[in-house]
């Protein structure tokens, strides 16, 4: 039987859907197998923005038609008949139906939309106790007094109850952040031992703001420009009717400006403040109106790379305004930074003990890939590293330190031109503060006739000059590795743009490997629906000896088990045993009795093939007996051929998430990407890169 939880709220807008992702979020630290489901959709034909953001952002495997039971429209009908029966009895079969295929489910009630509206805390409170679902019940506190948020919170969890229903948690969100404090006290005087779970979550405006975007879509907007920067958050609104040179004085950042579509001065004189070093970055212009501008003014700001956004509608002035201050940002699918950003004030504004106390007999077998990078972030923020990233003008590097910073993992330290990034961030609209941002120069900084003679002295043997030593420290690979090895960053993160030599050659010039080993390796750690596992190596050392081999499979098991991966090693080959021979299974052989040698207290078993180190029926048949064949956890490739198509097959084809390449063997951390590596990809691998960072300042 699966279990769940069933996310009400007291009205309309009261944030349901930040409640929604982190409870999902929590739900895939325990299992893989968790679904969404929401009893009643708005309306039949258009897709249910809610369903479509958990599904899409969590990747959960359902279909749309299996996360919802009735429209609006259906529930209505049969509540106006006294058909109540009837409908829960349709919510329930489709319910039941999800529920055959997972271990838990995250159910959201409905919105308060329409004639339903005044039915739908008691129809909520009903699906959820005929579904067996405790509550987490949402509250907002937006523009409210303190009293005024938590008694309408305490009335519905109270109703909710009488009714039968088992309330788990009681949420009062959009909380003024200044007064947590206080509306925590509020919430344990009303309810006391009565809910288990308390939570306040403070307004994030960040959240409640709209993007461009969304302002375009619900003014039913033409876009004239700028679509690359239409995900732009828009921090408030300026009416410019009046003169350009009065105008320019009223500009704030992230304001969306209001015109008519015939005011070229203003348009000309908002494209050039917005990207004016003395003027803030604006959000976009919307064009009141219906009138376009001149030809003249289209053809320049056609001309213009990364131009503001301009979208255009119909309407007057007055009406634009109007229409615009009344849309309303939710959270969609696609909007990864508000996405992020409701996960991270979830996770650390509601207590996770007291909310797994509700779930306690949910198991999986392993370390689900949710619970996996959840525990990498937050053994990096508990001994906060600083990472160099040389790639600061690349969007995703951009996008992934700004959820660094966030989250608080990292201390970060971006190499380049202030000026080049400033103007990325503004580009790409990323909403990340220049100001707080640590950003180094190699061809300014104090530092490069220093690094310049310590690069001097550990390649002279190599022929190496200090003019040449000067001209390596100018790139920004050799300074933020040179930046490593002196002590003044803890780890390096490279390769969205860089290639792996240009990553990897300085480290292995400057950093070299750690004592104990001859030889830098990697890994990739491959999160599957059946947990984490380590494949290595898939990204360095082409055709490994068998002394290689050896070292890359006990580097490996070191590497699972510094991040709670218990290593059951599997040194593969195209035979298992002893049941091949020639020179490429030898070599395994070889490499596998050396390992055993030099490290017998792991687990270790080669040569062996894949499927009798993942089947336990199969390595029931090829390898009885072995405490690795059937439940290994690391596997070591037998070259780099074959281990970097295998997880790159085994990615593409089920989907998972590959984090790496993680480099090993170095004295101190230097980790290389893909240039097709994700935001994503990022933020793992410069927090597994800090936690490499806590370990070798541990080990010294």
């Amino acid at each position: 039987m699966s279990h769940a939880f069933y996310v009400a709220a007291t009205e309309a807008d009261a944030g349901k859907a930040l409640v929604a992702l982190g409870a999902t979020e929590f739900a895939l630290r325990k299992t893989t197998r968790v679904g969404f489901f929401r009893p009643v959709i708005p309306e039949a034909g258009v897709r249910d923005e809610d369903i479509a953001l958990v599904l899409d952002h969590f990747a959960l495997p359902q279909r749309y038609e299996e996360s919802y039971a009735l429209t609006y429209r259906e529930a209505q009908a049969l509540l106006s008949e006294n058909r109540t029966d009837e409908l829960l009895e349709r919510i329930i079969a489709a319910y039941k139906k999800l529920e055959a295929g997972c271990d838990f489910i995250v159910c959201m009630g409905t919105d308060y939309l329409g004639e339903m509206a005044s039915l739908e805390f008691e129809l909520n409170c009903e699906i959820a106790r005929n579904l067996g679902a405790p509550i987490l019940m949402v509250g907002s506190a937006l523009g409210r007094t303190l009293d005024e948020a938590v008694h309408p919170l305490a009335i519905a969890v109270d109703a909710c109850r009488e009714r039968g229903g088992r309330v788990a948690g009681a949420f009062l969100n959009k909380a003024d952040p200044a007064a947590l404090e206080a509306c925590r006290e509020a919430l344990a005087g009303h309810f006391g031992d009565r809910v288990g779970l308390k939570a306040v979550l403070p307004f994030d405006a960040r959240l409640g703001n709209p993007t461009v975007r969304e302002i375009a879509d619900r003014l039913e907007a033409e876009i004239l420009s700028g679509e690359d920067r239409l995900d732009g958050l828009v921090s408030g609104y300026l009416v410019a009717a009046m003169q350009l040179q009065h105008a320019l004085t009223w500009l704030r950042e992230g304001q969306l400006v209001i015109t008519l579509g015939d005011r070229g001065d203003i348009i000309i004189g908002m494209l050039q403040a917005d990207r004016s070093a003395r003027y803030p970055s604006l959000a976009g212009l919307l064009l009141s109106g219906g009138q376009r501008p001149e030809p003249s003014i289209l053809n320049l700001i056609e001309g213009l790379p990364d131009s503001l956004p301009i979208i255009s509608v119909s309407a007057d002035t007055y009406t634009t305004a109007t229409r615009a201050l009344q849309v309303k940002s939710k959270l969609r699918a696609g909007d990864r930074g508000k996405i992020e950003r409701s996960i991270t004030a979830f996770n650390d504004h509601v207590d996770a003990e007291r909310l797994e106390s509700q779930v306690r007999n949910v198991r999986f077998d392993g370390i689900t890939p949710r619970m996996f990078t959840y525990n990498l972030m937050q053994r990096a923020k508990a001994d906060k590293r600083h990472i160099v990233l040389p790639e600061p003008t690349d969007s995703r590097v951009l996008r992934a330190a700004a959820l660094l910073i966030e989250r608080e993992a990292v201390r970060l330290t971006l190499l380049g031109s202030r000026q080049e990034v400033e103007k990325a961030l503004r580009r790409h609209a990323i909403p990340l503060d220049p100001a707080v941002l640590d950003i180094v120069d190699p061809a300014t900084d104090g530092r490069r006739e220093s690094y310049a003679e310590t690069y001097f002295q550990l390649r002279r043997h190599k022929g190496m000059t200090l003019d040449a030593a000067r001209d390596c420290l100018l790139d920004v690979s050799y300074f933020g590795t040179m930046m490593v090895y002196r002590g003044d960053a803890d780890g390096m993160v490279s390769g969205a743009v860089h290639t792996t030599q240009h990553t990897v050659l300085p480290a292995l010039q400057i950093i070299k490997t750690r004592p104990g080993c001859s030889i830098v390796s990697s890994v990739f750690f491959m999160c599957l629906d059946g947990g984490v596992v380590v494949y290595g190596d898939c990204a360095v050392n082409p055709n490994p000896n068998a002394e290689q081999l050896a070292e890359i499979a006990i580097s490996s098991a070191d590497t699972a088990k510094a991040f709670g991966i218990e290593p059951r090693v599997a040194l593969l080959s195209y035979s298992s045993g002893a049941s091949g021979a020639g020179a490429d299974v030898e070599r395994v052989r070889e490499a596998t009795r050396i390992a055993r040698e030099r490290r017998p207290d792991l687990l270790l078993e080669g040569p062996i093939q894949y499927d009798a180190a993942v089947d336990a029926g199969v390595a029931a048949q090829k390898m009885p007996g072995s405490p690795v064949a059937g439940h290994a956890t690391v596997f070591v490739f037998p070259d780099l051929n074959t281990g970097n198509n295998t997880y790159k097959a085994v990615q593409r084809e089920t989907g998972a998430l590959a984090i790496g390449p993680i480099l090993q063997g170095l004295a101190k951390p230097v980790n290389d990407l893909s240039r097709g590596c994700t935001v994503a990809d990022i933020v793992n691998t410069v927090v597994i890169t800090a936690i490499q960072a806590q370990d070798a300042m541990a080990s010294r």
